[in-house]
């Protein structure tokens, strides 16, 4: 590589990507779009190429690669991990699980190999941080849906991190083995494991000397150093230079000095990270676009519906409301810089054929299209969801989040916090063997067949009988112990919010309870078995393993219905309740009519006690001047705009109990609300508002 021809493409490439930038912009599109449009017009595959010397642009697309990595790990820090682990963290467990079986299961039915469909279904489990910071920034996304969409991203990331190391591992060795896969599974962890213990002891500390000399370029100038020594480390070893950039901005994110490095680091790295998608474009071929046209509008359909309900079920399981999950969901539909690495990764491992990285790019740019799209048609989804969703699943999805959040926020006695993390490792045991089991079954079947045959004399088809039997008697208790372990779990989680009676008293709560330990049994259930299912399908192959796990959901399924509509009659009875007690509430002041003052915060305490479950019932009192006087509850749509429910409605000493959504609210009414404390905090403050006429507003 000389001087010239390093210049020459530096210049053509940062000189288009100048041009398609500004005009996406003038557009309203994604730039990241308009940079892989000028990587095509300088790539050999335009008829008429500003043609760019290729191995110069990839060698500063590595540059960006690394760079992109180093700025994520700025971001990431171990206490920020543990804090979304039962949030954000599950929420990315499940819905990386899903698309990688997804992606998986997708490629075989196009007739792709078994360590294709692996890169695949790998491509398709991460969404484009870069394209959603983009698209939140342009529709001022609000606050809480961002923190949970960054904090899921965060994790995929991680995950992404992991899955390269995983699949470059798999790629250079002698394909899916148990020997392959536990060595690669020791290594990464004995070379994660030591980076990170002596960068903790020494990079914290020098980064915090090196900033305080007050020389900001000598500050840039040691952290991206060691970023790129670190990429090096793990290029020697066989890991990829983004493990190695990741880990970099991880350490020196501990030393608290990440945001400064950050704002020396981001110029720099938006020129590299432009031209690292720039030479994406570079690698799209039209023509394997048009030969696998079918594959790439399957591949864009699986991610976005995939993704859409991944990401929604895990936000509403982990306690977010229908709306802010959705939101998350149709926010995170597609796939961006990690698959382009990761399909990057597979050709030059030469483990997938030379379709897959330009397929990956299509339906990159098609989901790219969609996602400012599918961000603005998430509110109107949402609503058009609470509207049609039966009347015992509204009442639950008004309850549900406000159970776990006082799940999280009440403390817990050790002897329960004791109870409830055994049973959490019991349930991790009973997967992992089960894991263990199918892993083992499915790759030492010939060589444990060939053994009986030889030492007990059996022909080999009945040895392999008496192994998939003997697997059969050790995984079947394992399953049940899976399915048995998490209802433990979810009824020792429940109590926490319902403590149980004792033995003969009146269980007040047991409607509530009953319901949640099937819903987090439910949730449990799918967090476990979605990675078994993506982890064993390449092994295991065929359909039964996908039908049992479906067949195990789908079973819990009545038990969860009959545990709403039980909901349903305990909610109804507690309206009656909350009424009465708002009533007897203005008869004290000598109201014979309508009740002029809001009533008392702890009208409603002793409700609380006696009704458990009903979450946490707040009156509202409804001035004149309300902006949601005369309006019906239909047309205030407060369920789905705030997740806040309205229980019961006290007018004056006539009374209503749940309301049908064609009540038109009048100066003077008390609404009892429940959901979680930020969802009654936005009813109230659209409720109190003065004048506010339009309540259906969009959530960015």
């Amino acid at each position: 590589m000389n001087a010239h021809a390093f210049l020459v493409a530096l210049t053509t490439v940062l000189g288009v990507a100048a041009v398609t930038t500004v005009l996406f912009q003038r557009l309203k599109q994604p730039v990241v779009l308009g940079y892989i449009l000028a990587g095509f017009l300088i790539g050999p595959n335009f008829p008429f190429p500003l043609f760019a010397d290729r191995k110069v642009v990839e060698t500063l697309s590595e540059l960006g690669v690394i760079l992109l990595m180093f700025s994520l790990g700025l971001e990431f820090r171990l206490g920020k991990l543990f804090k979304l682990a039962t949030t954000a963290g599950l929420t990315a467990v499940l819905q990386s699980s899903l698309m990688l079986w997804l992606g998986f299961v997708t490629g075989q039915a196009f007739g792709w190999t078994t360590l294709e469909s692996l890169f695949v279904g790998s491509i398709m489990a991460i969404s484009s941080t870069t394209i959603i910071a983009k698209a939140f920034e342009e529709q001022n996304v609000r606050k809480p849906l961002r923190e949970l969409v960054v904090g899921v991203l965060i994790v995929e990331d991680l995950v992404a991190i992991l899955l390269m190391a995983t699949l470059t591992a798999i790629a250079s060795g002698t394909g899916l083995s148990a020997a392959t896969m536990a060595a690669t599974t020791g290594k990464l962890a004995a070379f994660l494991v030591g980076l990170v213990a002596v960068g903790l002891l020494v990079v914290p500390r020098a980064v915090r000397f090196v900033n305080r000399l007050g020389r900001p370029e000598t500050t840039l100038v040691a952290s991206v150093g060691f970023c790129f020594a670190v990429s090096l480390l793990a290029h020697e070893l066989g890991y990829s230079v983004a493990l190695g950039a990741f880990i970099a901005g991880s350490l020196i994110a501990e030393s608290g000095e990440h945001h400064e490095i950050e704002r020396l680091v981001t110029p720099v790295r938006d020129i590299f990270a432009a031209i690292f998608f720039v030479s994406v474009g570079v690698l799209l071929d039209p023509s394997l676009v048009a030969q696998h046209w079918v594959a790439i509008v399957v591949l864009t359909t699986v991610v976005v519906v995939g993704k859409v309900v991944g990401v929604s079920l895990g936000a509403f399981l982990t306690g977010n409301s229908v709306r802010t999950s959705l939101e998350a969901g149709m926010s995170m539909a597609q796939i961006g810089e990690f698959s382009f690495i990761i399909a990057g990764l597979g050709l030059s491992l030469k483990a997938t054929g030379d379709f897959l990285y330009p397929v990956a790019v299509a339906v990159s740019a098609l989901t790219t299209l969609m996602t400012p799209w599918l961000i603005k048609a998430s509110g109107p989804l949402a609503n058009f969801v609470d509207r049609k969703m039966p009347p015992p699943l509204q009442t639950f999805v008004a309850l549900y989040g406000s159970w776990l959040e006082q799940i999280r926020s009440k403390p817990q006695d050790k002897t329960h916090g004791m109870i409830i993390r055994r049973l959490i490792w019991l349930l991790v045991l009973d997967a992992g063997l089960l894991l263990l089991v199918v892993l083992g079954t499915a790759l030492g079947l010939a060589p444990l067949s060939a053994f009986i045959d030889e030492r007990v004399g059996l022909d080999e088809g009945m040895a392999r009988v008496v192994v998939l039997v003997a697997a059969a008697v050790l995984a079947i208790p394992l399953g049940t112990g899976v399915v048995r372990v998490s209802r433990r779990l979810g009824l020792a989680i429940a109590e926490a919010a319902m403590p149980a009676v004792k033995a003969g008293a009146l269980d007040l709560a047991a409607a509530p309870r009953r319901v949640l330990v099937v819903t987090l049994q439910l949730g449990m259930v799918l967090i476990t078995g979605l990675p078994l299912l993506a982890v064993t399908q390449p092994f295991l192959g065929g359909v039964y393993a996908p039908i049992a796990f479906a067949a195990l959901v789908l079973a819990l399924g009545p038990g969860f219905w009959r545990g709403a509509a039980n909901l349903q009659g305990h909610v109804q009875a507690g309206a009656q309740t909350i009424v009465e007690a708002l009533i007897s509430q203005a008869r004290k002041g000598g109201v014979t009519n309508l009740p002029t003052t809001e009533p008392p915060p702890e009208v409603l305490a002793q409700v609380r006690k006696i009704l458990p479950g009903m979450g946490q019932p707040t009156p509202v009192y409804l001035h004149e001047r309300s902006g949601a006087v005369g309006r019906s509850l239909a047309d205030l749509n407060l369920r789905s705009v705030t997740g806040a429910s309205v229980l019961a409605i006290a007018r004056g000493t006539e009374g209503l109990l749940v309301p049908d959504a064609k009540e038109v609210l009048r100066a003077g009414d008390t609404l009892a609300l429940a959901g979680t404390h930020d969802a009654i905090a936005a009813a109230k403050a659209l409720l109190e508002n003065p004048g506010e006429t339009n309540l259906r507003r969009p959530a960015w």
